[in-house]
């Protein structure tokens, strides 16, 4: 479809969503020739949460001009450390996953996330067809040919495919129709970033304890992020310390391996659960980032299969074009749909198992974690799998 062919309020697609995910989409989608329609407002970014960026993602987001905009402001990760800091009878051994084992300078990179969005939206004002709505949809229509959006402001777009990249809470998937089943961890994340003493050396370690891990990400220079998954009753404790008891709290479930800790501003609580969407597309609408995915942040994979989402969904819409197919045909849904749930359903499983038996007080649990923490850490040719599969499935494909 062309331009010449389209009405002013017509496109080839319209992303809901400003987040990563959606900017992301939207970039994606426009590079592949559609013209494409963004819907979201601008905002200040009103947080300081950070995305450690793994495998795939860092190669879209360079493909699509994105990665050499806010590269230098992340932090390599070069080495993870697992430490089980359970205190129980049987406890794992400790691990480190070194990336130059498996021929890499780094597994990714730790960077703010409003420092990406800065550089996202920055490439896609410069897309002559990207055009960006500074409004809410207020409803989503899908029908048999096209799909209408219309916005808070009054005006009503149409396209033949929407993406729904509204959050959890997505209007759009609801509009398709798509159920969503979801489980409440009964475990809540706190979020902040902290100054250290001590060199981090690019290595982030992740403390296993009870009631969930605990992982100190490196930050450029000596700064590093912290998700800290508690209980919810001890995360609120923690969200409510000040800010020198947080820093001493902090600095002694790090063991002082990254000296003293300053607290910056700015914390974030909420709770963790699990969300798995019936179908990641269908009717005119397809989902991405958290609406069609929810994963505690435990592996860092919830933007990096957001952002997975958007590079498959655009490759899938370019072959689409190039074909002259109907972007938002049941046939084009159907093979983005094949595409992204072995991933989803497998990095979720993984997720989640790694959860379970962690907070599991159960002693055959702990020697089956145990053991396998050791077979890990002992046998190269399966922790070097491990290193691999964690920054992309091998089997992955469109």
């Amino acid at each position: 479809m062309t331009q010449s062919l389209l009405e002013p309020n017509s496109y080839d697609d319209i992303v809901v969503g400003g987040g990563p995910a959606g900017l992301t989409a939207a970039i994606a989608l426009a590079d592949s020739g559609a013209i494409t329609a963004l819907v979201a407002r601008r905002a200040p970014y009103g947080d300081n949460r950070t995305t450690a960026l793994l495998g795939d993602s860092i190669d879209i987001l360079d493909r699509l001009d994105v990665w050499r905009r806010c590269s230098g402001k992340a932090a390599a990760l070069r080495a993870m450390r697992l430490v089980d800091d359970t205190g129980r009878l049987i406890r794992a051994p400790e691990i480190k996953f070194a990336s130059q084992e498996i021929g890499m300078d780094a597994f990714g990179y730790n960077i703010e996330n409003r420092t990406l969005l800065i550089a996202l939206e920055e490439r896609a004002a410069e897309l002559s067809n990207l055009e960006r709505f500074d409004d809410e949809a207020d409803s989503v229509v899908p029908g048999d040919d096209e799909a209408v959006v219309r916005l808070r402001g009054g005006m009503t777009l149409s396209a033949t495919l929407v993406v729904g990249a509204d959050g959890r809470q997505s209007q759009c998937r609801e509009a398709a129709g798509i159920k969503v089943s979801s489980r409440a961890l009964h475990q809540s994340a706190l979020t902040f970033n902290v100054k250290t003493t001590r060199s981090h050396d690019n290595v982030s370690t992740e403390f296993h304890t009870k009631e969930g891990p605990c992982v100190f990400v490196p930050l450029p220079g000596k700064r590093m992020s912290i998700v800290w998954v508690a209980a919810p009753k001890e995360a609120q404790r923690l969200m409510a310390l000040s800010d020198d008891e947080l820093s001493a709290a902090a600095e002694k479930q790090s063991q002082s391996i990254y000296g003293k800790m300053t607290v910056e501003p700015g914390r974030n609580l909420f709770p963790l659960a699990i969300e798995k969407p019936a179908a990641y597309a269908q009717h005119r609408i397809a989902l991405v980032g958290e609406a069609a995915h929810v994963v505690p942040p435990i592996g860092a994979q919830g933007l990096n299969m957001g952002l997975r989402d958007a590079g498959d969904l655009a490759d899938i819409v370019r072959e689409a074009i190039e074909s002259g197919a109907d972007i938002g045909s049941d046939a084009v849904l159907a093979r983005y749909g094949r595409s992204r749930g072995p991933d989803i359903a497998s990095r979720t499983a993984a997720i989640d198992i790694a959860n379970r038996t962690l907070l599991s007080g159960l002693l055959p649990v702990q020697v089956l974690r145990a053991a396998g923490m050791h077979l890990l850490g002992s046998v190269g040719p399966l922790r070097r799998f491990a290193m691999r599969e964690g920054l992309s499935p091998f089997w992955r494909s469109i």
